[in-house]
């Protein structure tokens, strides 16, 4: 029998974070452990493996004594050109049996949740088995003891954090509402007040910009564990990339596979913010929802609910978490897309006389009750302090000190390509569609083109006449740019306009 191993190559194939094989039908290896497409293949080289999914190849493009790797394989794998490789059949996947019982009303254990995130973790799921784990937990399906189960997996499945300080800050959004880019204005209030606060955040779910997405148009998010350390040690916080310093790793993973399911289990979400914040070395939390018709949270009751969860889930791991329900009815600021939200958060932080006082009275009232929760004072002169360190320039100072300490201050892209939306009734602005809106920016390229998305010229109870600028449609490309309106033509009453009252 020939030897089980072929040399690889690199075939310059973007599968994005699912690592793929490509082998010869025909192949020696193929032939001996009968690999089927879509199949999983354990790679190995040397002391370090892989698993990946199978593409079988019937071209001869490629050689029979060779393997091709899609970029995240090689990348993960270590390869280098012409490395020989062995190749066996990958054990299976016991984990998935509690997927499967999940799927059929069965409650996950601690166990279950512990070997399922060891395993997503280790790259022994397909992309197929991760679709099946986020069904399975969609729809409000985990209770608040499997949430917890979850959380405290996904914490152990990665690095930590200890910081060295009784209080460390943290704060997050649960999303659905566009711009609402509060965070890096907050981080520098407080951190230009002295506490600390290592801000990590996650890329975009299904939303055409997350705080690491814009955070990256004005300075590298993509930071080591060390380097994150060391950003912290120096200037008290930090606004990094979660999935770079391997916090809570497996729930970039199950993201990547949310977004393209357009699927964000209340379960899943609260696990994901959670260890998270215990990753960092948070001891001190506090998380924004806001509440709108459109927005992901659209109730007041819902809104309790998902609270409560949070907080169970925060204090099973040694968390204070508070919570505060927010207005969801528009979007947060003029900016929707990466460079466009960056644009309104130094707008902000510079007190340009065009910045939106909508994220900047936001801001403040996050910053003010994080220093409340922060024992700084009554909530009157909390609120004063994160006035005045805005007001003064503090604020400013220091989010530059980081961005220079994370890599240097990035320049704002601008998009080549804008078409404004004009109003073609008079009237007052009485509505906005989020989930429209969001949709928008992102088929006009938000979040992979940084300069995609849209600016909003109008708010609620804004009075227009015919003519009137509504919204600008930023787009890199003149077919995105087109596509994006062509959707706006059909979709309309994203913004509503109805006749004054008398």
């Amino acid at each position: 029998m020939s030897e089980n191993f072929l040399y690889l190559t690199r075939l310059g194939i973007d599968t994005h974070q699912e690592p793929v094989l490509y082998m010869r039908e025909d192949c020696h290896v193929c032939t001996a452990e009968g690999f089927s497409a879509q199949g999983r293949v354990k790679v190995c080289l040397g002391d370090r493996a892989i698993i990946a999914t199978l593409s079988i190849v019937r071209g001869d493009w490629l050689s029979h004594q060779k393997a091709g790797l899609s970029e995240i394989a090689w990348h993960l794998l270590g390869a280098q050109e012409g490395d020989k490789a062995t190749f066996s059949h990958p054990k299976a996947v016991d984990s998935m049996s509690a997927v499967r019982g999940k799927l059929y009303g069965q409650a996950f254990t601690q166990q279950d949740a512990n070997a399922i995130i060891s395993d997503i973790n280790h790259g022994r799921y397909s992309d197929i088995q991760l679709t099946a784990f986020v069904t399975a937990c969609a729809g409000n399906r985990l209770n608040k003891e499997e949430t917890l189960f979850i959380t405290r997996a996904m914490v152990e499945s990665g690095q930590r954090f200890h910081w060295d300080k009784p209080q460390v800050m943290d704060k997050h959004c649960v999303g659905g509402l566009p711009g609402n880019r509060t965070t890096p204005i907050v981080v520098a209030i407080m951190t230009a007040l002295g506490l600390t606060m290592p801000k990590t955040s996650s890329r975009a779910i299904t939303s055409p910009a997350g705080t690491a997405d814009m955070m990256e148009c004005l300075t590298h998010v993509t930071l080591s564990f060390d380097h994150m350390k060391q950003v912290v040690n120096e200037q008290g916080g930090c606004l990094a990339w979660g999935g770079s310093v391997s916090l809570s790793p497996t729930d970039d993973i199950i993201i990547r596979v949310e977004r393209a399911l357009d699927l964000d289990s209340e379960g899943q979400m609260v696990a994901s913010v959670i260890s998270k914040k215990v990753a960092a070395g948070s001891t001190h939390v506090l998380i924004d929802i806001p509440v709108g018709p459109t927005a992901k949270v659209r109730s007041h009751s819902a809104a309790q609910q998902l609270a409560a969860a949070l907080k169970h889930a925060g204090q099973g791991l040694g968390l204070v978490v508070e919570t505060l329900i927010s207005d969801g009815s528009q979007p947060i600021g003029n900016g929707i897309g990466p460079a466009l939200e960056a644009r309104d958060v130094m707008q902000v932080l510079e007190n340009h006389p065009q910045a939106p006082q909508d994220l900047r009275e936001k801001s403040i009232s996050l910053a003010t009750k994080m220093l409340h929760m922060a024992n700084k004072g009554a909530p009157a002169e909390c609120e004063q302090l994160a006035r005045d360190v805005l007001a003064d320039g503090r604020a400013l100072k220091k989010f530059l000190a980081i961005c220079e300490a994370q890599g240097g201050v990035k320049e704002l892209p601008v998009a080549r390509h804008q078409q404004t939306v004009l109003a073609d009734r008079q009237g007052v602005v009485s509505y906005f569609n989020n989930r429209v809106l969001s949709r928008l920016a992102s088929l006009a390229g938000a979040p992979n083109n940084a300069a995609a998305g849209l600016t909003l010229h109008v708010k609620l109870g804004d009075c227009v006449s015919v003519g009137d600028p509504l919204i600008t449609v930023h787009s890199e490309a003149p077919g995105e740019l087109e596509y994006a309106m062509e959707f706006y033509h059909q979709h309309a009453e994203l913004v509503r306009i109805e006749p004054e009252s008398v």
